[in-house]
């Protein structure tokens, strides 16, 4: 028998294909190769839209009918920046001090890694299990997302695909691996907001109509109450002005309009539709007769939560009997894949330490890679019990 390759070894590969969202540069080739290696089926599938870059995807899996327990990622990773500023360059997947480094090696090859060295040591050591195994991996997580796990799952489906849970392994702890476990996230709505007033000479101010003046207030109506109190799982709703504009270099000129831009982290109290309404009665309230004009961008991140259950208490129970470290269940952090999975099944999210995730010198100790590996095979052999 065959013997199955380290999550070290994945990652290593994974992180020398310098695939940039949206470029792949062979780094969903690797997937394919060790799957396909194991025994899954393996599929290629590409996606594309108006204005968007074509994406490939992948879909594995082994086994017949259900339990079907889904592995998902990405290959895709952000920049790297200067590679000059790079202790080792960001894709030579380098080994020292006990760590590999490389764009992608926490955010988030070495999770993919060890979700399949996970897999494929279970199928080599047990055969295929009895249900399934499944693997979902995109390559555009970290660009538009239009092309990637939406559409995969969505392709699934319509083949007649079915997933009883999820994990899905983006980095989700804050310092020490088996520190949390995502078991929701908070949606993004973002708003813009713009003033009209008119022009004019700050001397004689009758005879201009000054937009600031109504921006300030708005915002102030927007900020001044909170939105809720929070959830049993979810902290409350939070609603930041990222940017205020008005493009006037003048002292002298009271300026025709005024533009802001807010974004809004909300919890599961909320639909985008319901927060939509809520922001437009709040604007209403303080515009007092000012001309403004309130738009929202369109959005596919909405709140949701894997409610504690018999397979979050597998998963926590996996990664206590691997640390040491009775993991918190959170719903922190920004949007993932979670959001479009969540549909299809009950998702968590757990990973690696995040702290170098899209920096300088992205590292990740090859312990954890390692014991991150151990934890996903102990999920499985409990799963499949």
């Amino acid at each position: 028998m065959a013997s199955s390759p380290t999550a070290l070894e994945i990652a290593r590969d994974l992180i020398r294909c310098a695939s940039v969202t949206p470029r792949d540069e062979g780094a969903l080739d690797v997937c394919a190769r060790v799957l396909g290696g194991a025994g899954f089926s393996v599929e290629r599938v590409r996606f594309s839209a108006p204005g968007t870059p074509d994406i490939d995807n992948l879909y594995a899996r082994i086994g017949a009918g259900g339990p079907c327990l889904m592995f998902a990622g990405h290959t895709d990773v952000v920049p790297p920046g200067d590679a000059k500023a790079w202790r080792f360059d960001p894709f030579s997947a380098q080994i020292a001090d006990g760590m590999v480094w490389g764009r992608g090696a926490v955010d988030m090859k070495g999770g993919l890694a060890a979700c399949l060295a996970a897999a494929i040591a279970h199928v080599r050591q047990h055969g295929a299990p009895r249900g399934s195994i499944a693997f979902l991996i995109t390559g555009d997580e970290e660009g538009p997302a239009v092309n990637g796990t939406v559409k995969l799952l969505d392709w699934a489906a319509r083949k007649g695909e079915r997933f009883d849970h999820c994990i899905l392994g983006e980095p989700t702890n804050p310092d020490a691996l088996g520190d949390m476990i995502k078991i929701g996230r908070r949606g993004s709505l973002t708003g813009r907001l713009v003033a009209h007033g008119r022009q004019g000479h700050v001397g004689y101010p009758h005879l201009a109509d000054n937009p600031i003046d109504a921006m300030v207030r708005i915002l102030a109506g927007l900020k001044t109450a909170p939105l809720d109190a929070g959830t049993a799982h979810f902290d409350a709703s939070n609603l930041e002005v990222t940017t205020v504009d008005v493009g006037n270099p003048a002292t002298n000129v009271i300026a025709g309009e005024a533009r802001a831009t807010f974004n809004i982290r909300f919890n599961d109290l909320w639909t985008p539709e319901s927060l939509e309404a809520e922001i437009r009665a709040r604007v209403e309230a303080a515009r007092g007769g000012a001309r403004i004009d309130l738009a929202f961008d369109p959005t596919n991140a909405v709140a949701f939560l894997t409610s504690p259950g018999p397979f979050v208490e597998q998963v926590a129970t996996a990664i206590e009997a691997e640390t040491g470290r009775r993991p918190v269940l959170s719903t922190s952090g920004g949007t993932s894949d979670a959001r479009f999975i969540q549909a299809y099944c009950p998702v968590v999210e757990f990973g690696l330490v995040g702290s170098t995730m899209h920096a300088v010198d992205e590292r990740c100790p090859v312990e954890d890679l390692e014991r991150l590996a151990a934890i996903y095979g102990r999920v499985i052999r409990a799963y499949f019990a």
